[in-house]
């Protein structure tokens, strides 16, 4: 029988033993089942709390805001935040929760919920090390091959991912926090919407004063963008082992139709990397379908980690 949603978010430092420290907002019984949410830019852990309340009667859902972000650990080097280091952060964070729920540190997590750069970890972590793994549901994240396919040979992918090139500027995150981060706030172009409440843009305003940098470190770390001065001659070189990047666990992509940074086509030949697949595509919505449709995302997952 599915218990009542809870009606707070707890919080908790989880202290990882490579070193890093994840600031973590939870819901549910510490050993109920585990879902672990993870958030992309400009967010934070928080962008899930209505998942977290509607699914806490049933799961415990532990959203961690991602090294570079809030409080948690923000290492200065680029490096550090290579997809090896993020993967290696979640994996260690559900070891953290199945030891606190009396579990073996390598039990699998029940799901993993992921979102924009939330889900390229989620990627990597499901194809590398898919026995942590029970279940993946990705939300407007595209899959690397995908991804990399369509940066090589779309120029509406690679007009639609030049904005990725500037938050690589060495000045990104001065220019970004000027004028009470007038800049940030276009990523959203969501004023008006019922969802972008003034007390949602205060959560906003608080994380992002912590610091951008870090989340901005994604996309300097990533060699998956387009070549800043034209010469595409490293990006054609890339290539993917599809054992590298094929996903066995049974998976959910969820995608608002109405992203203006990531294409539909995104999804053309994902069965091909992801052979358990069930799409649902959202007409209309944008990359911030969480926040503008959260009955339906809530839903779409929930019949999902249900299964």
């Amino acid at each position: 029988m599915t218990m009542p949603a809870p009606s707070a978010i707890e919080t908790f430092d989880a202290a990882l033993p490579h070193g890093i420290t994840l600031s973590c907002r939870a819901t549910g019984a510490i050993d109920a089942p585990l879902v672990i949410f993870l958030h992309g830019f400009p967010e934070a852990a928080f962008a899930w709390d209505e998942m977290l309340l509607a699914f806490g009667g049933r799961y415990r859902c532990v959203a961690p805001n991602l090294r570079g972000f809030e409080r948690s650990s923000a290492p200065v080097e680029v490096e550090a935040y290579r997809a090896k280091h993020l993967v290696a952060d979640i994996a260690a964070l559900a070891a953290h929760c199945n030891l606190a729920a009396g579990r073996a540190p390598d039990a699998a997590m029940h799901a993993l919920v992921a979102h924009d750069w939330g889900g390229a970890v989620a990627w990597a972590l499901a194809a590398q090390r898919g026995a942590l793994l029970g279940r993946l549901a990705i939300v407007n994240s595209p899959h690397p091959a995908t991804f990399l396919r369509e940066l090589q040979q779309s120029p509406a992918q690679q007009a639609a991912s030049a904005y990725m090139n500037f938050l690589c500027r060495d000045d990104a995150a001065q220019r970004l926090a000027a004028d009470d981060f007038a800049l940030m706030w276009r990523f959203f172009a969501a004023d008006g919407a019922a969802w972008f409440t003034d007390a949602v843009k205060a959560q906003y305003r608080a994380v992002w004063s912590a610091g951008l940098q870090g989340g901005l470190n994604y996309y300097r770390a990533s060699p998956l963008r387009p070549p800043p001065d034209g010469d595409d001659r490293a990006l054609k070189a890339l290539a993917f082992a599809p054992e590298a990047v094929t996903v066995q666990v049974p998976t959910l992509v969820l995608w608002g139709e109405g992203d203006i940074a990531l294409l539909p086509s995104l999804l053309d030949g994902l069965e091909a990397f992801v052979p358990r697949l069930r799409v649902v595509r959202v007409p209309g919505a944008t990359h911030w379908i969480v926040h503008e449709q959260p009955a339906l995302v809530e839903r779409e997952i929930g019949a999902f980690l249900a299964t």
